[in-house]
């Protein structure tokens, strides 16, 4: 609670004057009637309306310091935030071909290419994010969604086999573009996340990126694996490594990047991998506007009619029960 005209609180100091000039008066007041001998009144009691009659003046004073308060016009402060934001359309493309399943990064590829985006969902509050999973075809796992639970839960069931081998990226850019073509946000972007090269679908990484440019859609390549990618193989003597070819086609993810204003970046392990995503969320941050204010709850009319309470039945008091007779 505060107190617009806190100033006027100095007039309690008058309150201790009142009672002290009350005390004074009352020992000074002497009987109106003289009386010669008083033993005829030793028995008689002190009247009620006597042993009460200082009541007058308490409820004078209550109603006195109520009025005080009023003046002072207490409130509470209600501060609130009108928050304005422009939120980004993120779809994120994730490679789900059978070379996810390589071992250079622990326990593979596609295992800490959801961890890792699984963190970039938690990083975002305002924009709407989307799920894109692709090999030989691609399809949405989930739409553009502000409601990332259920956007993490559909991360969580993605696993190699659910389409056909191999790796459309040109498909994948495409239906990013389909699903953000609409879009009415500040920014709409594709993160493409592959370990291979283009080897499926119908239209080529090329013809799809500059599809994305004509819908202004921003695309971020990442290509993940390290420079001598392996598999773990079991055999009759225990487990090997057996080295595998390292497909990544950095220049066409370079191209895609370029021709629709993104960056290509190069995961060559989980830490790069996370960077990279902590760098894309500071080039697509969100705009927020926040417009704060304060609303005052006035508290003084309580104290208004509480003294005015107070002083009318002190008013009636004097003027019946506790009348004085001259």
């Amino acid at each position: 609670m505060e107190y617009r005209n806190p100033e006027v609180f100095w007039l309690f100091t008058l309150i201790p004057v009142f009672f002290a000039y009350y005390i004074w008066r009352m020992n000074k007041t002497t009987g109106s009637i003289r009386f010669s001998n008083i033993s005829l009144f030793k028995n008689v009691g002190i009247p009620k309306k006597t042993m009460f009659r200082h009541i007058l003046f308490l409820l004078r004073m209550a109603g006195v310091s109520c009025l005080i308060v009023a003046l002072a016009r207490p409130r509470i402060a209600n501060n609130e935030r009108t928050i304005n934001t422009e939120g980004v359309d993120i779809i994120l493309a994730l490679d789900i071909s059978s070379s996810m399943q390589i071992e250079d990064f622990q326990p593979n590829r596609l295992v800490v290419a959801k961890d890792v985006v699984k963190n970039f969902i938690a990083g975002r509050e305002t924009d709407r994010l989307g799920l894109i999973v692709f090999a030989g075809k691609s399809f949405t796992q989930c739409p553009l969604t502000l409601d990332y639970g259920i956007l993490l839960g559909f991360l969580k069931d993605i696993e190699i086999g659910l389409i056909e081998d191999g790796t459309a990226i040109g498909l994948a850019i495409a239906n990013g573009v389909n699903r953000l073509r609409d879009s009415e946000a500040k920014s709409k972007v594709v993160v493409l996340v592959t370990d291979g090269e283009n080897t499926a679908g119908e239209i080529a990484p090329i013809t799809a990126a500059e599809l994305a440019k004509t819908f202004d859609v921003k695309i971020y390549t990442i290509g993940i694996g390290t420079d001598n990618p392996y598999i773990t193989q079991n055999t009759i003597f225990g487990k090997r490594r057996v080295s595998v070819p390292n497909k990544i086609d950095e220049e066409s993810l370079k191209e895609i990047a370029s021709i629709t204003g993104g960056k290509y970046f190069r995961a060559k392990d989980k830490d790069a991998f996370q960077n990279i995503f902590t760098e894309i969320s500071e080039l697509e941050k969100t705009i927020v506007e926040v417009t704060e204010y304060t609303r005052y709850d006035e508290l003084f009319i309580e104290y208004l009619f509480w003294g005015l309470i107070l002083i009318i039945l002190e008013f009636i008091l004097s003027n019946s029960i506790f009348r004085k007779i001259p």
